[in-house]
């Protein structure tokens, strides 16, 4: 068989049908006959996983992987009631969907039996605790408690060594609004 007709594909990879491009000239087709032969699982239109053997069957791709296969990029974070709830500031609330920050889409997606939440906003290159906590303060509503409760739980954070207030405040006004920076001012003068 043809080098089109026998792509070399990797277990665990999400697929685009334009990445099926190089092997064929009719990527979609090519998609098809991959998914009737099992090769690819397909997640939702245009998007496909290569699925790769575990102990008990197929075994889905990793949150990471297949948001790097939908965005094309790896510019983007993940955050959420996982991230926020690590914190130690009395947030306990799970989040049906996935939260994923990138520079290109916004929407709420499905990929197979997962749902991403997917936001266009700044996020820093490597996420810190204090970012995840500016973050709750300016996205984590519904979290259980209001802006102002979490804001008055910080100085426990810092008593704990989860947070460094300098850090806290220089991110707060990099990402927060003035009322978070304002709030957690207020808080951390207390401390």
């Amino acid at each position: 068989m043809s080098h089109a007709a026998e792509p070399k594909l990797v277990p665990g990879r999400v697929y685009r049908t334009r990445d099926l491009e190089r092997w064929s000239a009719n990527a979609p087709r090519l998609a098809r006959r991959l998914v009737e032969e099992g090769r690819l699982v397909r997640l939702s239109r245009g998007l496909y996983s290569c699925p790769q053997q575990g102990p008990w069957g197929a075994v889905p791709p990793e949150d990471r992987e297949l948001v790097r296969g939908f965005l094309g990029d790896d510019r983007f974070v993940f955050s959420g009631p996982a991230y926020w709830n690590a914190l130690g500031l009395g947030t306990t609330q799970v989040y049906a969907r996935t939260l994923v920050y990138n520079r290109k889409r916004t929407g709420v997606f499905q990929f197979g039996a997962r749902q991403y939440e997917l936001r266009r906003l700044p996020f820093p290159k490597k996420p810190t605790p204090e970012w995840f906590l500016v973050d709750l303060l300016e996205h984590g509503r519904g979290m259980g408690a209001g802006a102002a409760d979490l804001a008055a739980r910080v100085p426990a954070a810092v008593a704990a060594g989860r947070v460094e207030p300098a850090r806290l405040i220089a991110t707060a006004k990099r990402f927060g609004t003035a009322k978070t920076v304002a709030m957690l001012t207020a808080s951390l003068g207390d401390a």
